[in-house]
């Protein structure tokens, strides 16, 4: 049965390299607070750190001169021996722990072949939200020519009966110990584990299992979803240069992730709430409850979707559905009716409405999507609207770690 997963050889840093120096958050975190990766590189100083290796979308418009100095510190931390060869062939079992519990995960390789992003993806892996194009470009420049990978991306599996991962977990002690650290930032805490030989097979037996009953669909991207699109192009593009043999075998074909299980106590699902400036908020409330009507969706008052303004008004909306598609679908055909008007998205009401307080600000909150939903709705509709869920705060997300050859 094919399931997409393969055992990879997973470099780490070398014995002598400080991992809470070396570790950093994702890519796409704290884009609008220049300040926390000041902080970073403050903390890293002059030591080895996967810092050197990723672009932060803070600095995205440095990213013309900031992609050389990043291959050159690909290079040089290969050649000077800043990495080493952890696991041979296998993958790495992961514990976090941070403020919302023991996160649990496997780090393994998925081959992107299985992978789309477009609209009508219906293989082994599919993106949970909306592609936004533009944003690929800058990330597959810096995979473009890469010696290195690094994983930032959270590959969501869904599995109730716990099969997969936490036995693993379960028997950890006797696996072989690669790291464990605190990581910088509040970021919590990061252990890590080879997994090799038999351990392997079970995994890939535990995940055909899984295939059996998954309609098609095993994987569902969680985080990372434009850097998994921009190794998805690369590939597409190098593979376009090969023989039907070096395809078969290169190692761009597969990209390194790191699997999680939905069930998972400690993976929260926050709502990101959306902030509209510029506006007349009667008015728009007035236009979306038409736009329900006209859909023949209007289901009354409750508390799927809430809207507020800065002088007190109130608008509540039932759904049966998860509100936010066609919430979605309105607000992008009236912002491109209404270019004065302007959108943002927001984690946390207490952080909404600080912002909406002026006169020409509108404030709409949908609910949660629950896990149990996640991967129904994907089956049904496709990806979820872009800026959906969040699962857990910035320092939450993975930090890079492990690395893996592509070239």
């Amino acid at each position: 049965m094919y399931n997409a997963l393969k055992t990879a050889e997973i470099l780490l840093p070398a014995p002598g390299v400080d991992p809470a120096k070396w570790a950093v958050v994702a890519c796409d975190q704290f884009t609008s607070q220049p300040e926390y990766w000041a902080e970073a590189e403050a903390t890293v100083g002059d030591a080895p750190s996967a810092l050197r290796l990723i672009l932060p979308e803070a600095w995205l418009g440095e990213g013309e001169s900031r992609t050389p100095a990043i291959h050159r510190a690909m290079e040089d931390y290969l050649s000077e021996g800043v990495l080493r060869h952890a696991v041979a062939d296998g993958f790495v079992l992961v514990e976090r722990t941070t403020a919302a519990g023991v996160r649990p995960g496997l780090v393994v390789a998925l081959d992107l072949d299985a992978y789309g992003y477009t609209a009508g993806h219906s293989g082994l892996i599919r993106a949970t939200e909306g592609t936004v194009l533009e944003r690929v470009p800058p990330r597959a420049k810096v995979r473009r020519g890469a010696p290195l990978e690094l994983p930032h991306v959270m590959m969501l599996i869904d599995d109730p009966g716990m099969t997969v991962i936490e036995p693993l977990l379960a028997r950890r002690d006797g696996l072989r110990p690669l790291y464990d650290f605190e990581l910088m930032l509040g970021g919590g805490h990061l252990r890590g584990w080879a997994v090799e030989g038999e351990d392997t097979r079970r995994v890939s037996a535990a995940l055909d299992a899984l295939l059996a009953r998954s309609d098609g669909m095993l994987y569902a991207v969680g985080d990372g979803n434009h850097s998994l699109a921009a190794a998805k192009r690369c590939w597409e593009e190098l593979a376009a240069t090969l023989t039907p043999e070096e395809r078969e075998a290169h190692p761009a074909r597969y990209a390194l992730v790191e699997l999680v299980n939905l069930a998972c106590p400690a993976l929260v699902f926050e709502p990101i709430h959306r902030a509209l400036f510029g506006v007349e908020p009667e008015a728009l409330m007035a236009e979306y409850r038409d736009y329900l009507i006209g859909c023949g969706a209007d289901e009354g008052e409750g508390d799927d979707l809430v809207a507020f303004d800065g002088a007190g008004h109130t608008w509540r909306f039932k759904s049966t559905d998860h509100p936010l598609r066609r919430l979605q679908d309105f607000l992008d055909g009236w912002l491109a009716r209404h270019p004065e008007a302007s959108i943002d998205y927001i984690h946390g009401e207490d952080a909404l409405r600080r912002l909406v307080s002026r006169p020409d600000a509108l404030g709409i909150m949908p609910r949660a999507l629950g896990k149990d939903e996640l991967f129904a709705y994907i089956r049904r509709w496709g990806a979820l609207p872009r800026k959906t869920f969040s699962m857990g705060e910035a320092t939450e997300k993975r930090y890079y770690m492990e690395a893996r050859r592509i070239l």
